[in-house]
């Protein structure tokens, strides 16, 4: 029988065990301090790091865990999940809210409960495909900017002891709006990193996530459909395990303003068709490479009919956004890499000023508001405020392609 968690070990991380294993052992006296009996509230629980952070959070016997996602179905399986673990704890104050952060119910919520000791917000448009036109570019900074301060703003009346709000390593030195959306938030959240303790973690690609490319290939598979993938990409992986872990440590464990992210190595890059290739090999099949969607689709006739020769194409990248290498951080932010084992940290970020912070939002509603505005105007307010920004446009978007 397949096991997932046993072939992301062999063929995508490559290791057997945790790499946060040693720093979660080391600290694990200071984790069950911070969390025990505490009261927790996670937003964006149901998906791929949320709930692999509560998987992470539970053994410390939390008071009560509140999570908030608008999937409700997803909720329903982490509930199930998670009263089917033996031996897991699940405290007997645990409820799972299916709204959005930004409904007032939400903000009734909160205030009724008076605020909570640890919130994690996972909410968040992830991915570069995200990135189309004007409406889809506003949706993505709405989700993951104009929300987000929303939040900050609710907990400066009712300031936790631990604020999470999980990043990309997209963030660093960002070529997509999904990533320089990020890097915003980065910037936001810092500013308000002196009123409460906030931290944030930027992260490889999470192997298998929901809506992730490898997870992608699982659905090809079920469909009987033909795998697709980059041919000139490489990424850093980490487990479903491995970010909640990262998220946990960073959480609980960071400095106020710090960005934490794994300390991965340029060899541990590998690419989305070697984990192609080596899925439909775990499945009995012999890949077959096309070059062309049609030449794929053509293969599939065989492939219901019998054969072995499962068609992948592999193609040059062409779409916007599309970053040929992965960075954790940038030659100007300050690293600490002795801290941890398999963690390091970023501890120099100067937070903007919210005069700065809030003539983005004043120019960002202008624009939103606009019928004339286009996406290459949202660009350049993004680039006005993000100096670093690069983004890559080639007028084509990953829905273009299989």
């Amino acid at each position: 029988m397949f096991q997932l968690d046993q072939f992301i070990a062999k063929f995508v991380t490559k290791r057997a065990n945790s790499m946060f294993e040693q720093d979660l052992l080391r600290n694990k006296e200071k984790l069950g301090l911070a969390i025990k009996d505490k009261e927790v509230l996670v937003i964006g629980g149901a998906g791929t790091i949320g709930s692999s952070f509560i998987r992470a959070l539970l053994p410390f016997e939390p008071k009560s865990l509140i999570v908030v996602d608008i999937n409700e179905n997803g909720l329903a399986e982490l509930t199930r999940d998670l009263r089917s673990e033996p031996g897991l704890f699940v405290p007997d104050d645990f409820v799972t809210y299916p709204m959005s952060y930004a409904d007032p119910v939400f903000t009734k919520m909160f205030i009724e409960r008076g605020g909570f000791d640890i919130v994690a917000n996972f909410s968040a448009h992830k991915h570069v495909r995200s990135e189309k036109d004007r409406y889809s570019v506003e949706a993505l900074l709405e989700n993951n900017v104009i929300r987000a301060r929303k939040l900050l703003d609710l907990m400066v009346n009712y300031p936790p002891k631990h604020f999470f709000c999980v990043s990309t390593d997209k963030a660093a030195n960002p070529v997509n709006i999904m990533g320089g959306s990020k890097k915003i938030m980065e910037e936001m959240i810092m500013s308000y990193s002196q009123l409460y303790p906030i931290t944030t973690a930027r992260f490889a690609n999470v192997a298998f996530s929901n809506g992730s490319l490898p997870a992608a290939f699982m659905e090809r598979l079920n469909k009987i459909q033909p795998l697709s993938a980059p041919s000139d990409i490489k990424r850093y992986f980490v487990s479903p395990e491995e970010s909640g872990q990262i998220c946990l440590l960073a959480c609980i464990l960071g400095k106020s303003g710090q960005v934490y992210f794994p300390k991965l190595q340029k060899e541990q890059e590998m690419s989305f068709g070697e984990i192609g290739i080596n899925l439909l090999r775990e499945f009995g099949y012999q890949p077959l490479i096309c070059s062309t969607e049609q030449e794929a689709l053509a293969a599939v006739a065989d492939l219901k009919n019998g054969s072995k020769n499962y068609p992948i194409i592999l193609s040059s990248s062409d779409t916007s956004g599309e970053k040929p290498y992965e960075e954790f951080y940038t030659p100007t932010e300050v690293v600490d890499l002795n801290i941890y084992e398999a963690l390091g940290v970023v501890t120099n970020l100067r937070p903007k000023s919210m005069t700065e912070i809030d003539r983005l939002f004043v120019k960002l509603q202008s624009i939103f508001e606009s019928s004339e505005a286009t996406k290459a105007d949202i660009v350049i307010a993004m680039k006005e405020f993000l100096v670093n920004f690069d983004h890559i446009e080639k007028g084509k978007s990953l829905d273009s392609k299989m």
